[in-house]
């Protein structure tokens, strides 16, 4: 899964957010952001490049740590935070910059 579409109802889970940080590997940085339409993603553009459109984006995870890709996936409590921050940031994020969550 290449994206969350947090507009539509159940689409948003635990799961879907696993099959996300799933979807790509950890040999770059990336950075989960969500657009002004509820789209999240996972970015290769991190920092503050090309944030136009955005609703809000997480912190970059850095390559090679871990935070990305198939073993990142199957942290339970990572998943849970990642999933809880999406919920609780759409359609009314706290900020635009999200890096405690």
């Amino acid at each position: 899964m290449s994206q969350i579409d947090l507009n539509i109802p159940g689409a948003l889970s635990l799961e879907s957010v696993a099959a996300l940080i799933a979807s790509k590997d950890d040999s770059a940085h990336r950075q989960l952001r969500v657009t002004e339409k509820g789209i999240a993603f996972l970015s290769d553009e991190v920092g503050n490049t090309n944030i136009d459109g955005l609703a809000f984006r997480l912190e970059t995870w850095s390559a090679h740590n871990g935070y990305v890709g198939k073993d990142a996936s199957q942290d339970s409590k990572m998943m849970e935070r990642i999933y809880n921050c999406l919920k609780n940031n759409w359609p009314h994020p706290s900020d635009n910059y999200i890096d405690q969550y």
